[in-house]
């Protein structure tokens, strides 16, 4: 346990009233079957958070995927499914979510095995990037993530939150 209360092993940590909270990247490959091995750390704080139940489903905004321990995913639900549908983006952003979840479980060697219309629609092919993004996950193609970056923030305002932030 560090100082601050945290324990950190290697992009997880664990704070009592957190919960877990993802960190960084991890490069990670997929077979040819579609089946991606989960890396040890994550695999282990999933196993603790959720017993290995996740829900993977599209991003809104960007060609990837969004991998939410199984108890993360049951406390968004309902507000997904409060959403005003007769906005446009917001019919969007349900049918995206909802139509895309899919409840999967790790198998005993923390493998999980992504239905081709994830794989399709997150262009997903063997070289793959898992990102923490805090209380869920990001998975990415590797061509996509860089692309991602190389065009991240252009022609974007500063968000007024971010103005604050001092890093």
């Amino acid at each position: 346990m560090g100082r601050s209360g945290f324990l950190w092993c290697f992009g997880v940590f664990e704070a009592k009233k957190v919960g877990f909270v993802f960190l960084g990247s991890h490069a990670i490959t997929m077979d040819s079957k579609g089946r991606l091995a989960i890396p040890a750390k994550i695999r282990d704080a999933l196993v603790s958070a959720c017993d290995g139940r996740l829900v993977i489903t599209a991003h809104t905004e960007e060609r990837c995927l969004l991998v939410y321990p199984e108890p993360q995913w049951l406390d968004l639900l309902p507000k997904i499914e409060a959403l005003p549908n007769i906005h446009r983006k917001a019919r969007l952003a349900q049918r995206l979510l909802l139509g895309y979840a899919t409840p999967l479980e790790m198998d005993a060697n923390g493998r999980v095995l992504l239905p081709p219309p994830l794989r399709d629609y997150a262009d997903l092919e063997k070289k793959l990037l898992l990102v923490g993004q805090g209380k869920k996950l990001e998975l990415w193609s590797e061509s996509g993530w860089f692309d991602w970056l190389g065009a991240a923030g252009e022609g974007d305002d500063m968000p007024d939150e971010m103005l604050s932030l001092s890093l």
